[in-house]
């Protein structure tokens, strides 16, 4: 019966989870701003305005080339970098032909993904997450014009159906360490369509090239691979231009920048900062003064937006302007050749206008909105009146004075729009932090208020939960149909969760256990209370949030100097002995590990980045691939140490320790030196594809050996226990490891009190060997610092006495009373919170911060050559959140009561997950909401999901396998 309860217990934890991503579902559904999207087209039948005037010039056919991550200033024609005069021909031809090209900085709007931003650049709008909307695209497709799309498929996710599929050819994107395969495939079909033999097949023919994006994550901008691959592009330019006639349109552009590493997301200068360029040989460009011929010398001058490129390509094109747009034409392109044509630009600028507004007053009733509301209607009189001024005989002056006013209409709405679509739900978000805050307290008063046995308690939880769940869906689903304010789907899931919740709480409540406060009763528990707690209330700081390594960084610290004085208190000389030098350990390692870096923006010019080969760069500096080879060479003889001192390095630890576990970080340092020699192209001879395939061996031999070798081990390894008879000694009654004795021979065994004598630590170190390989150099000597910290804070908390250990027998007895185990005091929860802290500190030191740009997703392509799912999204999970794995994997070996000291572990990570979430949706206007504090709450969401699954998947589980190899020893 005993092993049955365990094979369940498994199930709460589940449950939990489930809860938990309930409630940051319904925060999130609430949070992030949604908008209204009309399902409304633009037709030519029906004009926004009446008007015999088209306005614009058409063109029978466009060539449009994104460049992707093609940054403004990478156009410049200075030198200082090498970015900087290897794509000169835009800056050239823009300066010397000023009536057949015009360049002009091209501001994207945040968030700087590539999908995202499509969807601007197609529709005009603000981006969302619904693609419904009316996009050139589309127009272009109802017009029986034939679109031909090379290159980036997220073209084809975005307008399936939409493209010519005979010619059309997509390539896949994310790849980030292959600068070519992309390039080249546009290449080798673009320029066969331009031949005048094939340039009938297709009307607007779409290339986007990738290149210039992947050089920047792999290498960073300035970089000779940059370079080398804007030089490509420039070839590109020029090859097209000779190619292209009188009556095709050429726009290039950069749909986003990239920061000084090479990563987009956020909404710095250098993210938002693209590049547009246009070119005709009709040359009908113009600058509507004289300083404005030369290209702008920074993107600070002369911006247009994004969205501006779709009323304007739309009007050149002859197109009806998208239904939800909100840019307006860019004035280079309507104010004629001369650069006094107002007339024009006037006309074309009236249509775009009125376009906005009668979007927004469908907008307005679609949302039972006055059109004052969502309009400025009084600038929109303005500009009519202006209008029906220039019905006799007009001026120029009157001209320019009308465009002004519908460009100033176009302007104020813009801003107008992105105030009002800043909503929040705020009934999910509360529903949301609501059902957070509930399972986070039953969480709590699961792990520290319960006493007993918790895998007893499964069956009742699991069925009051499972009927709350079931019943709270229903009637959810009532009040979500009969009250206005809710909405069905967030009230069926609001009302389970809070109903299995109440379910949950009554479980424990009503149990034959002895439920009693689970606050803190001893000094660490005041620890393991403060500083998670001072830890999550920081984040309603922006400063304290950007400075967190620090932070977490004097936490740990100061959490060692209390190991160290709390182990000078220690009776036995041993156990002062062990816990002070592994307090000084773990100190050091902290400093140690503190010293790998990733600098965020914003602690800019107070941090230096170590963990990459420059702040500019996302490779590794040549001197850290000697860290992969350190650790394979140190770190398994510092494992061994722990199990040597405690008798446990025999059986099968010597095989994995000794050998397996050594074999596999040397194939892991092979690895990344292999990947350094490949970008520096020490093998030049070596085809390239040759050199990822032998990587590719590498890589999957060494998760083949963490994973598969590691869990054969684990299962079969026999307890690492010492079992011999020895004479009788005096004080043997005192001795923990003597379990029985008469008056001449006494029983000893070593191992059974510490987690080296179960196998469930060396499933700790395959872990580690997985976690330690999906690292880039730096990262590996991180992890491995994590680990060794891991087994210290093992030993400090054995030492101090503040596990104790909920174990079925007591070592001077062969059994032992339910009464005993049902009185038996609740294990500290420092244990578990040090390891949380560790995680959240690690997570800094293996080279990512709670920013997008920090993702590090080429170790997407580890042990594939090309994307490949689920393992792609895997590896980089576990690249993101190596150190909250590692530390979930680890937490049972504290040898506490498992179930207690999971749920204490996890309850850290949903603490912080609940205090970011009510501290966003509190400073939800706040102007560093979605450059700090959203990205902030969106890491620690990822870490509860992941921490959850970690959690359940591998410690819980495998909890039961490896101490049942103890228990099979015993009997028990």
């Amino acid at each position: 019966m005993q092993r049955r309860a365990r094979t369940v217990s498994w199930l709460p934890f589940l449950f939990s989870c489930v809860l938990h991503v309930l409630g940051l579902y319904l925060f999130t559904t609430g949070f992030l701003l949604t908008r209204l999207v009309l399902d409304d087209k633009s037709d030519c039948a029906v004009p926004p305005v009446d008007s015999t005037h088209k306005g614009g010039s058409s063109f029978d056919k466009a060539v449009v080339i994104i460049v992707d991550a093609l940054r403004y200033d990478f156009t410049d024609d200075r030198e200082p970098h090498h970015f900087h005069n290897a794509i000169p021909f835009l800056h050239e031809t823009a300066t010397k032909q000023p009536n057949n090209a015009v360049l002009l900085p091209f501001i994207a709007d945040p968030p700087t993904t590539t999908l995202q931003r499509l969807k601007g650049l197609t529709t005009g709008t603000l981006p969302t997450f619904i693609d419904a909307e009316d996009n050139l695209i589309a127009q272009l497709r109802n017009a029986s014009k034939n679109v031909v799309h090379l290159g980036d498929d997220t073209w084809h996710s975005l307008f399936p159906g939409l493209f010519d599929e005979e010619l059309t050819r997509p390539y896949d994107s994310f790849n980030v360490w292959d600068l070519h395969t992309v390039d080249n495939g546009v290449n080798e079909h673009l320029f066969p369509y331009l031949a005048p033999t094939n340039s009938s097949k297709w009307d607007v023919l779409i290339g986007h090239y990738l290149g210039v994006d992947h050089a920047g994550h792999r290498y960073g901008p300035d970089h000779p691979a940059m370079t080398a691959k804007l030089q490509q592009m420039d070839a590109v330019f020029r090859r097209v231009v000779e190619t292209i006639d009188d009556n095709t349109l050429l726009v290039v552009m950069g749909d986003h920048g990239m920061d000084s590493k090479g990563d987009h997301g956020g909404e710095s200068d250098d993210e938002v900062e693209a590049a547009l360029w246009m070119y005709s040989k009709k040359g009908i460009f113009g600058r509507s003064h004289p300083d404005y011929v030369q290209p702008p010398a920074t993107a600070k001058e002369r911006p247009v937006n994004q969205i501006d490129l779709v009323p304007t390509l739309a009007l050149l094109l002859g197109l009806p302007i998208p239904f939800n747009n909100l840019g307006k034409p860019i004035e280079e392109a309507f104010i004629g050749a001369k650069g006094n044509d107002y007339h024009n630009l006037a006309l074309v600028n009236r249509l775009a206008a009125a376009q906005i507004h009668r979007y927004q007053h469908e907008y307005a009733l679609a949302k039972g909105l006055t059109e004052q509301e969502v309009s400025p209607l009084g600038l929109w009189d303005t500009a009519q009146r202006a209008w029906d001024a220039l019905k006799t005989k007009p001026t120029q002056e009157q001209w320019k004075q009308a465009y002004e006013r519908y460009s100033s209409y176009q302007k104020l709405t813009l801003s107008v729009c992105k105030s009002l679509w800043a909503e929040f739900h705020l009934v999910s978000m509360v529903q949301g932090i609501g059902v957070l805050a509930a399972s986070l307290a039953v969480l709590v008063v699961y792990a520290r208020g319960v006493t007993g046995d918790h895998t007893d308690l499964t069956p009742l939880l699991l069925m009051r939960g499972l009927l709350g769940l079931f019943f709270g869906a229903v009637g959810g689903a009532a009040a979500g149909y009969l009250v206005e304010p809710f909405e069905v789907r967030h009230s069926v899931l609001f009302g389970g969760a809070v109903l299995s919740l109440l379910g949950l709480g009554s479980a424990l409540s009503t149990a034959k256990f002895r439920v009693r406060s689970p606050l803190p009763n001893s000094f660490f528990g005041w620890v393991s209370l403060l500083f998670p707690t001072l830890l999550a209330a920081g984040f309603a700081s922006n400063s304290y949030t950007i400075w967190e390594d620090r932070i977490l960084y004097f936490l740990l610290a100061t959490l060692g100097v209390l190991f160290f004085a709390s182990s000078l208190r220690q009776d036995k000389p041993e156990d002062r002995a062990l816990g002070c030098y592994h307090s000084l350990v773990f100190i050091l390692l902290t400093r140690l590990s503190s010293l790998s870096r990733l600098c965020r923006e914003e602690q800019m010019p107070y941090c230096k980045s170590t963990y990459y080969a420059s702040s500019t760069s996302s490779t590794s500096a040549l001197w850290q691939l000697f860290i992969p080879l350190l650790v394979a060479i140190a770190l398994p003889e510092a494992i061994k140490l722990f199990y040597t001192r405690t008798a446990s390095y025999h059986g099968l630890a010597p095989f994995w320790l000794g050998f397996t576990f050594r074999i596999g970080l040397l194939l892991s340092a092979s690895f990344w030196g292999l990947d350094a020699a490949d970008d520096a192209d020490f093998f030049p001879q070596l085809p390239k594809r040759s050199q990822k395939g032998i990587r590719v061996v590498f890589s999957r031999v060494t998760i083949g050996l963490a994973l598969a070798v590691g869990y054969t081990v684990y299962a079969w390894c026999k307890p690492l226990l010492q079992i011999r008879t020895r004479p009788a000694r005096p004080g043997d009654d005192a001795d923990p490891t003597v379990v029985s004795q008469d008056a001449n021979t006494a029983l000893e065994i070593r191992g059974y009190a510490n987690i080296h004598g179960s196998r469930y630590a060396l499933l700790v170190t395959a872990w580690a060997l997985l976690l330690v390989h999906v690292q880039k150099p730096m990262g590996a000597g991180a992890v491995a610092a994590l680990l060794i910290q891991i087994f210290c804070v093992f030993e400090i908390v054995a030492a101090n006495r503040l596990n104790m250990p909920n174990l079925p027998f007591s070592p001077s007895s062969s059994s032992s009373s339910s009464s005993t185990t049902s009185t038996r005091p609740t294990p500290s929860a420092i244990g578990p919170t040090t390891l949380a802290l560790l995680a959240l500190s690690h997570f800094f030191t293996t080279g990512h911060s709670a920013t997008l740009s920090s993702i590090q997703w080429d170790t997407a392509f580890l042990s594939t050559h090309a994307v490949s799912y689920p393992l792609s999204p895997l590896l980089v999970t576990l690249n993101t959140f190596a150190p909250h794995i590692l530390c979930a994997v680890a937490r049972p070996a504290l040898l506490g009561a498992v179930a207690m000291a999971v749920a204490t572990y996890l309850a850290v990570f949903v603490g912080i997950g609940l205090a970011t979430a009510g501290e966003v949706a509190w400073l939800r206007r706040h102007l560093m909401l979605y450059r700090v504090f959203c990205p902030r709450f969106l890491a620690a969401a990822g870490a509860v999901g992941v921490v959850g699954v970690a959690a359940v998947a591998v410690g819980v589980v495998g909890t039961w396998w490896g101490f049942g190899s103890v228990a099979t020893v015993f009997g028990w």
